[in-house]
């Protein structure tokens, strides 16, 4: 059995197709995208199935939706949010370049590396090839 209930057009190739029918022998109420298109037409994978035995809860959860839930929100104007624009007199003065401290660099402790075998020590101790 299949009973076409309606569709819903979703954009100028897709249709949501609401249908009762009995796929694979279980009858319920099937909710699918339907394509028409030059590559393709008939259902997509898209979609849900409600089971008969679950429909009476489904319309109730559908019935519970008013009118007001579904209302779109108009968006309140709020402020622009960001960076505030300052007034000339309290701008902070920046010292120029030339006015700037310039930070000393303090001479840092040379550290020496040796690799190993370069020591005197280990030049020494190693045997000669």
């Amino acid at each position: 059995m299949e009973k076409d209930i309606g569709k819903i057009n979703k954009n100028e190739t897709t249709d949501i197709v609401l249908r009762v029918d009995d796929f694979a022998e279980r009858r319920g109420l099937t909710i699918r995208e339907f394509v028409t298109s030059d590559r393709y037409t008939g259902f997509t994978k898209s979609g849900v199935k409600i089971m008969a035995a679950d429909f009476t809860k489904f319309k109730e959860m559908i019935n519970s939706i008013t009118e007001e839930d579904m209302k779109e929100e108009v968006p309140v104007e709020q402020p622009e949010q960001g960076q505030e624009t300052l007034e000339s007199s309290e701008i902070p003065e920046v010292p120029k370049p030339e006015e700037q401290e310039v930070p000393t660099e303090t001479p840092q402790e040379e550290i020496k590396v040796e690799k190993p075998g370069e020591s005197e020590e280990e030049k020494e101790s190693l045997p000669d090839y």
